[in-house]
């Protein structure tokens, strides 16, 4: 009989993070996060969501209020791994959900899921000269999970540039040894950077798994454009928009206008970041759209930029255009849903395709493997209490 694959999912958001693992099987049982407006969200897309979803601080949750669960994960707060929290690291006030995360699984004793899968920006590798990441590895460590790491970008799924941090713990005794190896290190989900703090980092109980090549995206942004039309208010005024033009940079300004005079309507994102003290508009024509943010000061929210035939267009992109380059084309918008509260739910978010595909080529088989062994289910865990 094949092990149930259930999930208490820690800073669920929105619940993207559960829409990947049900794509490969699995079955979310509790969740938990402290925004009330990222709640709503979950709550408009799984029925379930009122019976199984604790609104509340993860700091104040304890082990018995967690069920038997196969796996647990957390995207807990990246805020102080970035520049926007002065890279506080671990021991800010937001990243520092980490350590509720870790003494709630301590709290599980020997209920404790045997797998465990964190999400973060790549931040986390070189947060206080990756002092942060590590103490978080030897952390899983000391509850008897062994770790695995990759860089996943979600730009090989879907058109938005978007990489992210992840790490797999595995309850298990028996760690894969190290090798510099092709199978280990040769793909594209262990750069430089992961691989190189892989192997300086022998202290750390590892168990990394041989992965597959990452897919390919064919999508571009005109996959994703929603048909908005043009007497919508979301459109831009001429003077707004004339004045973001004004923002760019002599080369972003000659590509749009060459994007401008084209003979067919092309899509760029713009992005407004502080150079030198000004405020200066960005444009991409790559056909990705940058990472999705959270909107925090306002210079967090992307914008659409269409232009061609002798004509341009500006607008923000949209709830649903965030749904779908997250991976989630299929998600339901709450009616009285603001933008700013969607921006905020799929900036926080993780990719649907992303979570997929580890839940496949990692989680699935790591299962099943545990399965496998005689007496798997009453194999004991050593561990050191922190």
């Amino acid at each position: 009989m094949p092990m149930k694959k259930t999930v208490a999912e820690f800073f669920a958001g929105i619940g993207l993070m559960r829409l990947g693992l049900e794509r490969a099987g699995w079955s979310t049982v509790w969740a938990n996060d402290i925004c009330p407006d990222k709640q709503r969200m979950y709550h408009g897309n799984f029925a379930a969501g009122d019976s199984h979803f604790v609104l509340g601080d993860v700091h104040a949750l304890k082990g018995a209020d967690v069920p038997d669960v196969t796996l647990a994960t957390a995207s807990f707060p990246c805020t102080d791994l970035s520049l926007a929290g002065a890279r506080r690291g671990l021991a800010g006030e937001h990243s520092g959900a980490f350590w509720g995360f870790i003494n709630v699984l301590e709290g599980m004793g020997k209920r404790r899921p045997p797998l465990v899968l964190l999400e973060n920006v790549t931040g986390f590798l070189t947060s206080h000269d990756g002092n942060d990441f590590r103490d978080a590895c030897l952390a899983l460590n000391e509850l008897g999970y062994s770790v695995d790491a990759m860089i996943i970008d979600a730009a090989h799924f879907v058109p938005q540039s978007r990489q992210r941090l992840f790490v797999i713990g595995t309850l298990d005794e028996r760690p894969l040894p190290i090798k510099d190896t092709e199978s280990f290190f040769g793909g594209s989900c262990r750069p430089p950077a992961l691989a190189d703090f892989i192997l300086w980092h022998p202290e750390i109980r590892w168990n990394l798994r041989p992965l597959p090549p990452l897919p390919s995206c064919a999508a571009t942004l005109t996959d994703i454009v929603e048909d908005v039309p043009l007497n919508s208010t979301v459109w831009w005024s001429d003077q707004r928009a004339s004045y973001l033009l004004s923002q760019m940079s002599e080369r972003h300004r000659a590509e749009a206008e060459r994007m401008i005079h084209g003979t067919r309507l092309t899509y760029g994102t713009v992005f407004r970041r502080v150079r030198k003290g000004v405020s200066m508009a960005e444009l991409r024509t790559d056909g990705r759209a940058g990472c999705l943010r959270t909107p925090r000061g306002g210079s967090g929210r992307q914008i659409l930029f269409v232009a061609g035939r002798g004509r341009y267009g500006v607008r923000l992109v949209t709830p649903r255009e965030c749904a779908r380059l997250m991976g989630a084309p299929e998600f339901r918008m709450p009616p009285e849903l603001s933008l700013n509260q969607a921006l905020f739910g799929f900036g926080d978010a993780v990719c649907v395709s992303v979570v997929q595909w580890i839940a496949e080529h990692c989680l699935n088989p790591a299962i099943a493997e545990r399965h496998a062994l005689p007496n798997a289910a009453a194999r004991p865990v050593k561990y050191r209490s922190r």
